[in-house]
C-alpha cells in the first residue's frame, strides 16, 4: 500500500509518500480501505520528535472508509460498509497515530469496537475531520467541565481544529459561545458560518470587556484554555463567578502565573481534560449523526501531498480540520 511514513524528527521534508507493507486483520479487528484522514497538531509534534515514535511510523489519528475485511470474531460490518474510526484506543489510553501506525495511509487494521457505520449524509473528508477534535470538546465541556444548556463558554483561537469542534458541540448543546482569533476574517466566518454568538480580535481588542460586554457583565462560565501561559491571566479574568476553567493544552508554555486569588475569590474551578472514552465518543457521534454539531473542513489534500497540509496547518492558515484524500 501506498503511505505517508516518517523514517526520522523533523520539518515536513522528513514525510515520505512511499510503499509500506499491507496490514491485515487480526482476530477482533477490522481491515479498512481508507478514504480520508485528516491533520492534527498531534501529527506535528509527533514529526518534530515531541515525543519522538519508533520508526518508520505511519502518523494520522482520523480517518474514514470502506471495510475491507473482518479478522475471526469481528462482527457487526459486512466487506464494503462505510465506516470512521474512533482513534482513542482503550478509552484514550492509547491514540492511533501515535502508539501504532496511523491513518495516513490506503489501509488500516484496528478493533472491531472503535470502527463505526458511516451514514450517507456524510463525507469521508467530513467524517476524518470529527472524531479526534469533537470526542475532546465532548469530554472537556460535558463530562470534565458540566457545560448546561444556555451557560455561556470561551474559546480562544477559533482556527484551530479543536476550537471549531468546542464551538460546534457547545452550540449543539444549547450553550451561547464566544470565540477569539487575530483574524477578522476568522471571526466572520465563525459568526456568519459556524453560529458564533459573539467574537473578538485577541491582538486587537480588550478581550476582557469584550466578554463582559457579551455576558452582561457576568463572564464566562466555561473557559477552555489551550494556550497556557500566554493567555493564563486573561482566562481567569474572563470567567464567571464558580465557573470553570477547562485546560486542555498549553501551546505558548505549561507554567503561567498562578494568580491563585482569582481562584479563590471567584471560587473557580480548574479541570484539566484530554482525549475522551468510547461513551464520550458515543455521545458526540450522535450530535454529529443528527446534523446538530456540523465538522469543519478547511482544505483537503491529496494523500502525496503531505508535506504540503502539514506545512498549511503549521502556519495556522486554517480554519477547521485539514484532511487528505485517499485514492480507492
Amino acid at each position: 500500500m501506498k503511505a505517508v511514513r516518517i523514517h526520522e524528527d523533523g520539518g515536513p521534508e522528513v514525510l515520505r509518500y512511499e510503499d509500506a507493507p499491507d496490514p491485515a486483520a487480526g482476530p477482533g479487528e477490522v481491515l479498512i480501505e481508507l478514504r480520508a484522514a485528516s491533520l492534527n497538531h498531534l501529527d506535528i509534534w509527533l514529526r518534530r520528535g515531541l515525543p519522538s515514535a519508533p520508526k518508520p511510523r505511519i502518523l494520522g489519528a482520523d480517518g474514514a472508509g470502506v471495510v475491507a475485511t473482518l479478522g475471526e470474531g469481528a462482527d457487526g460490518l459486512e466487506p464494503g460498509d462505510r465506516v470512521v474510526i474512533n482513534p482513542g484506543l482503550d478509552d484514550g489510553a492509547r491514540i492511533v497515530g501515535e502508539h501504532m501506525d496511523g491513518t495516513h495511509a490506503e489501509l488500516i487494521a484496528l478493533p472491531a469496537d472503535y470502527v463505526h457505520p458511516l451514514p450517507d449524509s456524510l463525507s469521508f473528508e467530513e467524517a476524518a475531520a470529527f472524531p479526534l477534535v469533537f470526542e475532546t470538546a465532548y469530554r472537556l465541556l460535558v463530562t470534565r467541565a458540566g457545560l448546561r444548556e444556555g451557560e455561556w463558554v470561551f474559546v480562544w483561537g477559533i482556527g484551530s481544529g479543536v476550537a471549531t469542534a468546542t464551538l460546534q458541540v457547545a452550540k449543539a448543546l444549547g450553550a451561547r459561545v464566544l470565540v477569539t482569533s487575530s483574524s477578522d476574517d476568522k471571526l466572520a466566518r465563525a459568526r456568519d458560518e459556524l453560529g458564533a454568538d459573539a467574537t473578538v480580535n485577541h491582538e486587537t481588542a480588550d478581550v476582557v470587556a469584550a466578554v463582559r460586554e457579551a455576558t452582561g457583565g457576568r463572564g464566562a462560565d466555561v473557559v477552555v484554555e489551550h494556550v497556557g501561559e500566554a493567555t493564563w491571566k486573561t482566562s481567569l479574568q474572563v470567567a464567571a463567578p464558580q465557573g470553570r476553567v477547562a485546560v486542555i493544552g498549553a501551546t505558548s508554555g505549561p507554567n503561567p502565573p498562578a494568580n491563585l486569588h482569582r481562584i479563590w475569590w471567584k471560587q473557580l474551578t480548574i479541570v484539566g481534560s484530554t482525549m475522551g472514552t468510547r461513551e464520550d465518543f458515543a455521545a458526540v457521534y450522535e450530535l454529529v449523526k443528527d446534523g446538530r454539531a456540523r465538522p469543519v473542513v478547511d482544505r483537503v489534500f491529496p494523500l502525496a501531498d503531505a508535506a504540503a497540509a502539514h506545512e498549511h496547518l503549521e502556519a495556522g492558515r486554517q480554519l477547521g480540520k485539514v484532511v487528505l484524500r485517499i485514492p480507492g
